[in-house]
């Protein structure tokens, strides 16, 4: 069973970065994403169902999903 976890909306995950110094490319680039498709997702562009898209938003905390 996938633990549900409290989803992020957006500003609160620009807020995370802002707090913690992080850029969204530097973000993207500890994970291995461009950092185009990360400001996609991250402003409401890339809905984030599929491929690398569902990944960035689960990792950042914007949808619960699983990552397979």
């Amino acid at each position: 069973m996938t633990q549900r976890r409290k989803v992020k909306t957006s500003a609160e995950v620009k807020a995370e970065f802002k707090r913690t110094g992080m850029t969204v490319s530097g973000w993207a680039s500890r994970h291995g994403f461009k950092p185009n498709l990360v400001f996609e997702v991250l402003h409401g562009r890339s809905i984030g169902n599929y491929g690398q898209s569902h990944r960035i938003a689960v990792l950042l905390g914007l949808k619960n999903g699983e990552i397979g």
